[in-house]
């Protein structure tokens, strides 16, 4: 087995994998989207008719932190897949749910990283819709509040709160295909949180 590195597997799966993805306008490709305010970071999600995570773990990498990213992932992702080197597949199949896929990623004997499905994804029926809303920026919750008819009073508070009140008056998928327009509108990623 070859070993393989994030940034080889990340580049290979953007130009083998995703690029439907990145010539479609109705979709929005993003590395290193932050889960929980970037307690956590999935390496690639997409966003179109749900929202996606891919998680990628190379054959350098170790799955120490995994149970703790699967558990943030778990309660945000519609879908989640993970894009693994062989050394890690075994343990993916028996640490994962049912419902998350796993991609196998090898390195050929000239360098090129190859794809194949172990496990299609499936849609995840664990979405919290709190943790889903943590994709928003504040500004855009309370932007959203105030189109779904919220009093003045849930309008107020931290972000936290902002959240548990946009889970009374929205559904995951309403909720989702909001995140993807809000996505598509932003301008500088990483500058209002």
């Amino acid at each position: 087995m070859s070993q393989t590195t994030d940034n080889e597997i990340r580049k290979a799966f953007h130009e083998k994998m995703l690029a439907s993805h990145h010539d479609c306008p109705n979709t929005i490709v993003i590395d290193e989207l932050g889960v929980a305010h970037g307690k956590n970071r999935i390496d690639i999600a997409v966003v179109n008719g749900c929202i996606h995570g891919y998680e990628i773990k190379s054959s350098k990498d170790n799955l120490s932190r995994f149970p703790s990213q699967l558990e943030a992932y778990e309660q945000c992702f519609e879908r989640l897949s993970v894009v693994s080197a062989e050394n890690h597949i075994e343990q993916l199949i028996h640490k994962t749910p049912e419902w998350c896929g796993i991609i196998l990623a090898e390195k050929g004997p000239r360098g090129g990283i190859k794809f194949s499905t172990i496990r299609r994804s499936k849609k995840n029926p664990d979405v919290d819709i709190e943790a889903m809303a943590h994709f928003l920026w504040k500004k855009e919750a309370i932007e959203l509040l105030m189109s779904l008819g919220a009093d003045k009073d849930m309008l107020k508070g931290a972000r936290t709160n902002l959240y548990k009140n946009l889970s009374k008056l929205i559904t995951i998928p309403e909720l989702s295909s909001r995140i993807k327009s809000l996505f598509m509108s932003r301008e500088e990623w990483r500058a209002a949180l």
